[in-house]
């Protein structure tokens, strides 16, 4: 499928999903051994390795949780080099109230939102799917 650049058209497409579970972002050591299959996302860090797993995993290794998430996936294929995607979506949640922190994968952009409103977060994104930005 050919990524989809037009803003208009991947706000109508976007169909937000919430994945099942509770994530959590997390520091680990720079020497850390985690097994890459359990680590949604993670970016090297002078500080460490930064990472984004299950609550469970980072439980199981002992890491701190610095934010307990909800992870939601916008399942429209978007281009890498679209522009105000992001800024649209997240100007919607920042009118709701709420916190999104957004990693851009090949085919789709995740954003993960303080777990305890991932619903109202669901709500925000399908209305910005159906009425487009205010």
């Amino acid at each position: 499928m050919t990524p989809i650049s037009d803003l208009a058209e991947l706000l109508r497409a976007m169909q937000p999903f919430l994945n099942p579970g509770i994530y959590v972002y997390a520091m680990a050591p720079a020497d850390a051994s985690i097994d890459a299959a359990h680590v949604i996302a993670s970016i090297r860090e002078p500080a460490g390795l930064s990472l984004i797993i299950e609550e469970s995993l980072a439980t199981k290794l002992g890491l701190e949780p610095a934010l307990r998430c909800a992870w939601i996936t916008l399942r429209v294929q978007s281009d890498l080099q679209a522009t105000g995607f992001t800024a649209a979506f997240s100007t919607a949640l920042g009118r709701a109230g709420i916190a999104c922190n957004v990693v851009a994968g090949l085919a789709h952009d995740h954003i993960f939102v303080p777990i305890e409103q991932a619903e109202q977060a669901m709500r925000a994104l399908t209305a910005l799917q159906q009425c487009g930005p205010d």
